[in-house]
């Protein structure tokens, strides 16, 4: 059975972040993911998740100048001094919540240039190495242009070429079905051939991006799949609630850490 990570960036949003932890483990959630956790002390969020007996399955490492639309720097040319600096940010973060995987964003840049595919794969090579040395994998992610449009990593095959080619054993494919579904299609084959390199995999409905639920996904059918390719890892669940989260659960109930808990 999948073991599903609620995603606190985009799931109890009526409640404080710190409070949000709380209300996903209410909920029967047995880990949590969400974009950033930098606005919070590390010690802070790492008492939510001892307290909660959460496991940290992903968050982002720093992005750049997100307010000012930056969606990460590892493709910018002549930003490699400023990534190494902002990993710094993020080390207390990985040694307070314990978390084995972080995603390193891309950040808008043209593919077809030269030098930004150049400072990518630096970026990407010095962080996986770097990150290596404390147990912690690295996420590649390929993300849709009509949600974030100029974004670097916008092709699964792309990632999917690098990751053969870099041969770091602690970088991973960050699968976002939602993403995957809108820039590709062919999603349960992409799943059965690339699962030897995915760290870790996301859902959300298509197209609105809701509730894994309906809509043109057959999501039964894709965690059933996921059972049969003996994925170990966290499905984290990346979409925006249609009213309040709790009201929409009911996709989750058969998996609830309470009810598997209570059935033992």
């Amino acid at each position: 059975m999948p073991q599903f990570a609620a995603n606190l960036t985009m799931m109890f949003t009526e409640l404080p972040f710190l409070d949000r932890f709380d209300a996903a483990a209410e909920a029967g959630f047995a880990a949590v993911e969400y974009l950033f956790p930098y606005e919070f002390p590390a010690e802070a969020i790492g008492d939510r998740l001892t307290r909660n007996r959460l496991t940290q399955a992903l968050f982002n490492l720093p992005p750049g100048n997100w307010d000012a639309g930056e969606r990460g720097i590892a493709a910018l040319p002549g930003r490699f001094d400023e990534l190494r600096e902002k990993l710094k940010i993020a080390l207390p973060y990985i040694a307070a919540t314990g978390v084995r995987r972080v995603h390193l964003m891309a950040g808008l840049a043209d593919r077809s240039d030269a030098d930004a595919v150049a400072a990518y794969r630096k970026a990407v090579r010095w962080t996986a190495e770097t990150l290596s040395e404390a147990g912690v994998e690295v996420l590649l992610e390929p993300i849709n242009g009509r949600n974030m449009s100029g974004y670097f990593l916008n092709d699964f095959a792309y990632a999917e070429q690098l990751i053969d080619e870099l041969k770091l054993p602690n970088l991973k494919l960050q699968f976002d079905i939602y993403h995957r579904q809108i820039l590709h299609g062919d999603v349960t084959m992409a799943l059965r051939r690339m699962m030897p390199m995915i760290g870790h995999i996301q859902i959300a409905s298509v197209p609105s991006r809701h509730e894994p639920s309906g809509e043109e996904v057959n999501y039964p059918f894709l965690f059933e799949e996921l059972d049969r390719l003996g994925y170990q890892g966290f499905v984290g669940c990346e979409y925006n609630p249609r009213a309040t989260t709790r009201e929409g659960l009911g996709w989750f109930a058969p998996y609830a850490r309470n009810v598997a808990e209570g059935a033992a």
